[in-house]
């Protein structure tokens, strides 16, 4: 049965129970809470009433012999297993799932605001997004934003990246960070700001002087809603005098770097004009047609994956707070979120989660990815 394959890839998980005292076993828990996360169950109160609701179609999957668990029950498993063990076997499920040619994956963080227990911090999750498939490729639960620099080269050895080419803004502008991406068979794309005061001011120096407005251009203008913003993108491979003597004379700034790059956007609304400018550093030597759809794709993990957590499963409501809840449910969110987006059609993913609590034959075919 095609389910039992999706759950294959998760038999590396733990029962964190007593053997002895197990009643309900962990491949029927995790499919019931994937299946109700698919039909729009937003917690385990509602993930029970769905599966008591629903018992005679997952017993066409799993055999759930003694019924459904209580929601204390579910509550106790999921907060149990080991949120980096269910990590790394979502990402070797995405594997399966992920086209052969190289993608642009972008690496960004996620708070999710009510997931919080005092004065704890709340949850938040660094993912990897490949943009033209929209697939969720991994994700790494941190303690608060300002660890996402330990965390995404902890997500990053989790990744299949030959051929890659990674971005992420600049909380990830590291030498460590830009090594690590290397090391995966990957190019990197790295947002340059403040947190790099003096690398940042050099780039953005050289790129007023004449020899950088000599470099070729690729514009692109977006009107929309009374706004015309109108970019400009210029790329540099003059990189040689980016060194530094910290530890040895003339070593490179930055590790494999190619590429310097400068998007100047200029916005006019209402007849006002504002002019802002962003600076990348990159181990690929892009062209600047290439320097703006990779930049363009990695705003894609705003609107088609933080914004549909948020709007579509409701993230940011989200109730968990203890153990290892939200960093599991965070999870089983990304693979629920794989699935649909993995049906053919064009209805939205709003669209889908009512199919999927409707209509049995489809929700197996999300399950079993034979949606059509």
């Amino acid at each position: 049965m095609a389910v039992v394959s999706l759950l294959d890839h998760f038999s590396a998980l733990e029962d964190p129970r007593q053997p002895g005292k197990v009643l309900y076993p962990l491949p029927e828990v995790m499919l019931l809470v994937l299946c109700a996360t698919l039909a729009g169950a937003e917690d385990f109160v509602e993930v029970r009433l769905w599966g008591r609701e629903k018992l005679g179609f997952l017993r066409t999957l799993l055999p759930f012999r003694r019924g459904i668990p209580s929601h204390d029950t579910l509550n106790d498993v999921i907060n149990a297993l080991d949120p980096d063990l269910f990590g790394a076997c979502f990402a070797a499920w995405v594997e399966g799932l992920r086209e052969d040619e190289p993608d642009i994956v972008a690496i960004d963080g996620k708070s999710s605001r009510r997931s919080r227990r005092g004065e704890d911090h709340p949850l938040h999750v660094v993912s990897a997004w490949a943009t033209r498939q929209r697939l969720v490729l991994g994700q790494r639960a941190v303690g608060g934003k300002s660890n996402e620099i330990t965390a995404i080269p902890l997500l990053l050895e989790r990744l299949h990246l030959a051929g890659a080419l990674v971005t992420i803004d600049a909380i990830g502008c590291q030498t460590r960070i830009a090594q690590a991406i290397l090391d995966r068979g990957a190019d990197y794309l790295l947002a340059l700001k403040d947190n790099q005061p003096s690398l940042a001011g050099e780039v953005a120096l050289f790129f007023r002087t004449p020899e950088a407005t000599t470099a070729r251009v690729f514009e692109t203008v977006d009107a929309d809603h009374g706004r015309i913003e109108t970019r400009r993108h210029h790329v540099s491979h003059d990189v040689a005098w980016l060194t530094t003597d910290r530890r040895f004379p003339g070593e490179p700034r930055f590790p494999g770097l190619k590429a310097i790059a400068m998007v100047e956007a200029t916005v006019e609304r209402r007849g006002t004009v504002t002019t802002a400018r962003r600076y990348f550093l990159s181990s690929l030597p892009l062209d600047p047609r290439t320097l703006a759809r990779a930049v363009r794709a990695h705003w894609g993990i705003e609107n088609r994956l933080h914004w549909v957590l948020d709007v579509v499963f409701h993230d940011d409501l989200m109730r968990l707070r203890t153990l290892h809840g939200p960093k599991n449910m965070a999870t089983i969110k990304h693979m629920a979120m794989n699935l649909l987006r993995g049906a053919a059609g064009k209805d939205s993913l709003k669209s889908r989660r009512k199919a999927a609590a409707w209509n049995h034959d489809y929700l197996r075919a999300l399950v079993t990815r034979t949606a059509r």
